[in-house]
């Protein structure tokens, strides 16, 4: 379970980068941690997961990373659109100007 949310971090992190390398924005880092909770009785699927973005770079309006997310989220990544028929997923991020 934990590498199926590995998987999903990833392909959303991905995602938020080459939305914001598609806008022309400078990034120069993301990462995503994710935490979760999952079903008490087996199959124990994923129930709640939450995802935290910290995107670094050059002028980066929120706005724009907000967006990013949000179409990775609603859109681009198939592992947390697929993991969403079964968990609550929420996202929150930190935006580092460097």
């Amino acid at each position: 379970m934990e590498t199926v949310l590995a998987g999903t971090g990833g392909c959303t992190a991905y995602d938020v980068v080459m939305i914001l390398k598609r806008g022309r924005h400078q990034v120069e880092r993301c990462s995503v941690k994710l935490t979760s909770e999952r079903a008490p009785k087996d199959p124990k699927v994923f129930t709640k997961i939450h995802m935290h973005f910290t995107v670094a770079g050059k002028n980066i309006p929120t706005a724009a990373v907000e967006r990013a997310i949000a179409l990775s989220h609603d859109t681009y990544c198939s592992a947390t659109i697929m993991l969403g028929k079964t968990a609550e997923i929420t996202t929150s991020f930190d935006l580092i100007d460097l």
